[in-house]
């Protein structure tokens, strides 16, 4: 787990080695349930099963701000098999479409970091 500060808002990521969707599914329900204050629970998922399954939701926050940020550190790392999860608390402060983008890349490459 990785917490990041930005402008009183706070980013906490996770990542985890998935190998189906089902353990993805498990994985969301678990951290929604714990998380349940949180503002949005961003995520994006790669998995290779012999069939390529790609998925990433922005939940809530404006399109392309989070869940194809997430996405895009996966591929640029070039990992299959994993969900990496951002959880946000807003904290009263708006960071625009840029900010957003910026928070959430880091908070992925951040988590990957410790996978």
């Amino acid at each position: 787990m990785n917490v990041l500060e930005i402008q009183k808002s706070k980013f906490i990521g996770f990542a985890y080695s998935v190998s189906d969707v089902k353990s993805v599914e498990n994985i969301l329900t678990k951290l929604k349930r714990e998380y349940k204050k949180a503002t949005h629970v961003c995520f994006a998922y790669k998995i290779n099963c012999g069939v390529e399954i790609v998925k990433f939701s922005d939940d809530g926050e404006p399109q392309g701000t989070a869940g194809r940020p997430i996405y895009s550190v996966i591929e640029k790392k070039k990992i299959e098999n994993v969900l990496v999860v951002v959880i946000r608390f807003f904290g009263g402060i708006k960071l625009g479409a840029g900010g957003l983008v910026r928070a959430y890349t880091k908070t992925a490459s951040l988590a990957l970091g410790e996978l």
